[in-house]
């Protein structure tokens, strides 16, 4: 089923966190529903997240041409995101504990990604470049 990705799936303040709350209902296995269980959604959502997220991305835009590929990579950029914050959250800090796994998700996005982030003012790097959905994610979620 395709998911319409509208300015409502965007309001996390940022791609992380937009891409942590694709999973509905996270807390009741009779509800949760996955938006990115079929791979062909990553995709889409990168496209979608290019317009909404624009300012973010620093208008570079987001290409994810192979969602079966990097779908397990930013699965897990999407978990560990979603435990470390809503740990962080609840506890009002950020336990040692939960970063070496979340590091290792983000660094695994990186590491798929030929590209230069991290300029000045510029996080994500030339605006005139594409940037690869995982790399992109893994930048944000570092933020």
């Amino acid at each position: 089923m395709a998911v319409s990705w509208i300015p409502h799936r965007f309001t996390g303040g940022m791609l992380a966190l937009d891409t942590a709350n694709t999973v509905v209902l996270r807390n009741d296995p009779e509800k949760t529903f996955d938006r990115l269980k079929d791979p062909a959604e990553i995709a889409r959502f990168a496209e979608a997240a290019s317009g909404f997220r624009a300012a973010e991305l620093g208008g570079r835009p987001l290409v994810a041409p192979a969602p079966e590929k990097i779908a397990p990579v930013v699965l897990s950029i999407r978990e560990t995101t979603d435990r470390l914050f809503r740990r962080a959250v609840s506890k009002g800090a950020i336990a040692t504990g939960d970063m070496p796994e979340f590091l290792a998700a983000c660094a695994d996005g990186l590491a798929q990604s030929r590209t230069e982030i991290g300029r000045p003012g510029k996080p994500f790097g030339n605006p005139a470049t594409p940037i690869a959905f995982e790399a992109a994610l893994a930048v944000s979620a570092l933020s």
